[in-house]
Order: C-alpha cells, then structure tokens, then sequence
C-alpha cells in the first residue's frame, strides 16, 4: 500500500445555480490538482443546495442523466486526479431522491457510490429545523471504497453522530473515513471538530470532512465550513477556516497500524447487557 496520499478538501458555498456552482468547483479542483493532490473531496451537495418554497433542492436526476457527476467524472480525466463528489441528488428509480456520495477514479471511473443513511430531521433552538426526511430517502448499505490499495470508508454529513457506523467501517478495513458535509452554522461550531476528531480517535482512522461554508446566495441555509483532515491520534492537520478556498494534508498511511497497535480497542469490544437496577 502507498504510504502517503495527499488530500485536499474544496471548500465551496453552493446555492441553486448549477452553472455557477460547477464553475467554482472546477476553479477549486483544478487548483487542488496543480498544488498536487492525489485526493480532491467536496463538500455535500455540493453542486446544487438550496430551499425552494420551504423544501430542500438538491438537483436531483437518475445516476445515468446526472449533469454534475457527468461534469465531475469529465474533470477527473481532465485533472488525472481521484474526486469524492461529496454528495448529489440521485432519483431513484420509485422516484425518489437519495443524497449519494461518489468516488471518481483518477479517469472519471465511478469507483463506489453510497447513499446517506441518517437523515437529518431535528428542531435546534431559536424555532430552526430541518426535516432531510421530507425530500430524501435513506440508504441501507455502508460502503468501503477502494483507492487502489486504500481503503476508504464512505459517509455523509449527519452519519457523524452515528460512531457504530464508522467502528463497523473500520472493523471492516477503513484506513480513511470521508465525511463530506453542509453541517450547519449552529450544530457546527458547538459539535463538529469535537465528533470529527472523536471519530477519528476511536476507529484509528484518518478523518477526510469537506464541509460547505456561509450563507447560501438565497441566504436560507447557513453553513459551518472549517473542512477538516483529522490524523488517528486525533490532531487536525487542516482546517479550511470559514470561507471559500482549499485546504490540503499529506497523510501517513502508516500511522493507521502505528495508532491501533498502541490503543487496539477495535479489538476490545466485549459482549454485555443492559439492566435497570
């Protein structure tokens, strides 16, 4: 396995203007490829995120139709680099919609797809809420990714507070965990660097989380940004701040042993039961 990879995270504000959004995509991904990424990760749907009369709007088509992971799998012959489209709308074939992350291959190759299995459905403080319920349908499947010899364990955004989801990924090979996000302002600043490094402390994985940032241009959702790559120790080697950019990490692959030989508690869970006393 090669030892090193470097990762760079694009940090976009995505609104409703497809056009617009893949512009900035592209401009971020192909600085990411000059600057020398193995790696590029975007944000949760990040080519299309909007609300429109008080329901989410992802730009949903059927996989095979897809106008973004067209673009995407075009850019990533064209940069001859490996892309994790964090997440786009996908129709389903009842109908409905699934928030799917994607990784692309270095030649646009669709290399795994997962689709989101937690839904976003919670009312924060000052009367906000989200019901990602309304609009998404959830998936069922955890999906590990191979990147060559890499393993790569895939998520999406609110799987973060789910931690069986990634000790089960790790369990299962994950030498990195992706988590492509729209966290928001609020949760964010209280809840994300503590579970992204949590995540990474309790699987012995690298964390890869590239988060959207801002206002949205229709000003209806607010972001967190501060993309994150999170080693397995638990120290944050990025952090792409509150604005527009890409942020980069040169990991050591080797410390995924390293880290599980010294605390080796994926081999340490014992069965146990629950009682009321």
């Amino acid at each position: 396995m090669a030892q090193k990879l470097t990762v760079a995270l694009v940090q976009n504000n995505a609104g409703l203007d497809f056009d617009k959004n893949l512009a900035d995509l592209q401009r971020l991904v192909r600085i990411a490829a000059g600057d020398g990424a193995d790696l590029i990760a975007m944000p949760e749907y990040c080519s299309h995120y909007g609300m429109v009369d008080g329901r989410l709007a992802v730009g949903a088509h059927p996989i095979d139709q897809h106008p973004g992971l067209n673009a995407f799998q075009n850019l990533a012959k064209e940069v001859q680099r490996a892309i994790l489209v964090g997440s786009i709308g996908v129709q389903a074939d009842d109908g409905r919609v699934q928030n799917c992350s994607i990784l692309l291959d270095g030649q646009g190759g669709l290399c795994a797809c997962y689709e989101k299995i937690h839904l976003f459905d919670v009312d924060l403080a000052g009367g906000e809420s989200y019901r990602e319920s309304n609009d998404i349908a959830p998936g069922s499947r955890a999906v590990i990714a191979s990147l060559g010899d890499v393993k790569i364990g895939l998520s999406v955004c609110y799987d973060l507070r789910f931690p069986h989801l990634y000790r089960d990924l790790a369990k299962a090979g994950a030498h990195c965990l992706t988590i492509p996000a729209a966290f928001t302002a609020k949760t964010g600043k209280a809840h994300w660097h503590v579970l992204c490094r949590a995540r990474a402390i309790e699987t012995g994985c690298f964390v890869i989380a590239p988060s959207q940032y801002g206002s949205n241009p229709e000003g209806k959702l607010q972001r967190y940004g501060h993309s994150l790559v999170v080693a397995p120790w638990g120290e944050v080697l990025a952090d792409g701040g509150d604005g527009e950019g890409v942020v980069s990490a040169t990991i050591d692959l080797a410390e995924v042993a390293k880290t599980r030989s010294m605390v080796p508690a994926l081999r340490h869970d014992r069965p146990y039961s629950i009682v009321s006393e």
